[in-house]
């Protein structure tokens, strides 16, 4: 093909030196990103005829507009910064992992006198201890579930002095340790939390011969209950390390990383071996993996998966050789301390049917998927349907929107806008409407106030669209095949109004949802419409008004705290909106501006010493 004057320009320009490159569309949008020893000859090689035999290289070259480059010293540095450039614009053509918003972890405040376990999805570099990611929050949980049974940590906000006359519930069900009240000592509780961390590193035997001594020893003095505890510990420990799989004798960290593809999907499976045994295992899906090879697949997981990482196997077991391995290598045992990560393709033995175990879970976690999406389309189509029949509409359902009001007597006042496409979710085009114009608690009012701005909205996308190199909002661009207001004929009435006024009364199916027995009232129409207690019409319009309600609910809690705040601050006398502003954005909470140093808080702009000290005073 033609290379276009522009991009040639571009092309003939780019340094013969490592770094990144970023392709962009008409729209400016980047839709991918790569990193190369020599930037001229990589870009310059997708526009070579060879180059598009690769389907989704020719889709790609077609939507270039322009490239950006970047240039750095040497391929190790342009790796790291591909993976953050990745991270930051998600670009369709690019492998990456999916819904990677960001995953959870198993934080140990280690840096605390008395740490505390809890889960996070950032790290901090705060001197505490990480564990994962885990694929969900609730993997996370079940994980503390057992752990806390075995090592009980402390979850209270207490101050910590050993002398408190009672324990709280926790201690009597043996869910704490007690450190409150002296139960155990600060050294006895860092050692239970460096145990538990250890657990989580699937390092068990030095922890059950450890703690066999120390119930010999509480035997032997004569205390015999800190012995029975001990012995507890130990059998649990031990109850948890007979479920685990005994691999082999050879002790070296290991994680085991294979894939199955199917119809334009990928599921990769990790095996994690710790201490010889397969102390856990879990799944993970990839976006953009369609049309690209296995190898290109794998550096793109192993990049991203161990760049969130904070534990490091000395070794990572492919299925097949990639190209990238002596760099990725080279990141890896950077990122992991100077430790040697290898990267090794076992041809035969035991580490061969270990990577056949994980290919074959791969494919049979991918069929499950798959067989559950399947389901749940066929449930959502199902739903959709019903609705169809049930409103006696002549075109497929495709996009609901949902609106609810929260506030409480009348003040914070918020309106929810959620819209489900195709039975489900499209969270992007959510919206909430802090509530302006209507004094009190009415929330006929306020649902008015929110429709009103939602199609003026929609009209002045209409104005956008026909403006050269200007974009609409898409969340009110598109109207809805199906308007839903929480609440019954009042509410109903107002929607009704307001696609008067917009002439969009009978264009737009509208309905009231009365809570008490789910009944839908449409517009002329004096019986509501019943849908059948177990149908899936039924339980997609349950979704979709539990959605709008807990988005207006957490919305309004926001805006409460946030007012709430902002009063208290306005009390202070040298406190006007932009210095409070200023304190919000820095600090973000009353309690971080009390416990705020005189230092941190003149640090802010605006907050002078004798308004630092004002701030300090009138707050505590």
């Amino acid at each position: 093909m033609e290379i276009p004057e522009k991009i040639c320009g571009i092309i003939n320009n780019l340094p013969a030196k490592p770094g990144c490159y970023l392709m962009r569309d008409a729209n400016g949008k980047v839709i991918y990103v790569g990193k190369a020893i020599n930037l001229r000859n990589r870009v310059r090689s997708y526009f070579h005829s060879a180059s598009q035999q690769n389907r989704k290289t020719t889709q790609l070259v077609r939507h270039i507009q322009d490239i950006e480059w970047i240039m750095v010293d040497s391929e190790l540095e342009a790796l790291i910064l591909e993976m953050n450039l990745i991270k930051k614009y998600r670009p369709h053509y690019n492998v990456r992992l999916k819904d990677d918003k960001r995953y959870p972890f198993i934080k140990v405040s280690w840096g605390n006198n008395f740490p505390k376990v809890t889960v996070t999805r950032q790290m901090v570099q705060d001197g505490s201890r990480y564990y994962g990611p885990y694929t969900s929050v609730w993997a996370v949980h079940q994980t503390l579930d057992v752990i806390r049974r075995i090592f009980p940590y402390l979850t209270c906000d207490r101050e910590i002095s050993g002398n408190d006359e009672r324990a709280c519930l926790y201690h009597d069900i043996k869910l704490c340790a007690a450190p409150c009240i002296g139960a155990i000592s600060q050294a006895g509780y860092r050692q239970m939390i460096d145990d538990l961390c250890q657990f989580l590193m699937g390092r068990t035997e030095p922890i059950v011969s450890r703690l066999q001594t120390e119930m010999e020893t509480a035997s032997q003095k004569l205390n015999f209950e800190k012995a029975a505890l001990v012995r507890d510990q130990i059998r649990a420990i031990e109850n948890v390390v007979e479920k685990q799989k005994v691999i082999s004798s050879d002790y070296i960290d290991s994680d085991v990383i294979a894939m199955a593809r199917s119809n334009g999907e990928a599921c990769i499976q990790v095996f994690f071996i710790r201490g010889g045994k397969l102390i856990g295992r879990d799944y993970f899906l990839l976006e953009g993996a369609a049309d690209n090879p296995d190898a290109h697949v794998f550096e793109s997981f192993i990049k991203q998966f161990y760049d969130q990482s904070p534990n490091l196997p000395a070794q990572l077991l492919l299925p097949h050789e990639i190209e990238e391995a002596n760099i990725i290598r080279q990141w890896l045992s950077q990122k992991s301390g100077g430790q040697i990560v290898e990267i090794l393709v076992p041809k035969q033995g035991q580490q061969q049917e270990l990577m056949q175990m994980a290919t074959e879970n791969a494919v049979e976690t991918l069929r499950s998927l798959q067989a559950q999406w399947q389901a749940d389309k066929n449930r959502q189509l199902q739903a959709l349907n019903e609705l169809q029949q049930a409103f006696n509409l002549s075109a497929p359902l495709n996009r609901i929107e949902c609106y609810d009001i929260s506030n409480t007597q009348g003040t914070a006042a918020v309106g929810s806008m959620v819209v489900f496409e195709q039975g489900t979710p499209k969270k992007q085009h959510y919206r909430r409407f802090n509530i302006h114009q209507v004094q009190g608690p009415d929330d006929f009012a306020s649902m008015e106030e929110v429709l009103t701005r939602r199609f003026n909205r929609w009209q002045a996308a209409q104005d956008i669209s026909q403006t050269p190199g200007k974009k609409p909002d898409p969340a009110f661009a598109l109207l809805p095949d199906l308007l839903i207001v929480d609440g019954g004929k009042g509410q109903l009435s107002r929607a009704v109004s307001v696609l008067e006024k917009f002439e969009l009364f009978g264009k737009i199916p509208v309905a009231g949802l009365a809570k008490q027995n789910e009944e839908l009232f449409i517009p002329g129409q004096n019986q509501p419409i019943m849908l059948p207690r177990h149908s899936q019409g039924l339980y997609l319009v349950q979704r979709v008004r539990d959605e709008a309600h807990r988005f207006a609910i957490t919305s309004h809690r926001k805006l409460r705290t946030k007012e709430g705040l902002a009063s208290r601050l306005d009390a202070i006398p040298g406190i006007g909106p932009a210095r409070r502003k200023s304190l919000i954005t820095h600090l973000g909470s009353i309690q971080k501006i009390q416990e705020a140093t005189l230092d941190q808080l003149t640090a802010i702009p605006g907050i002078t010493p004798k308004l630092a000290v004002a701030i300090k005073s009138y707050l505590e």
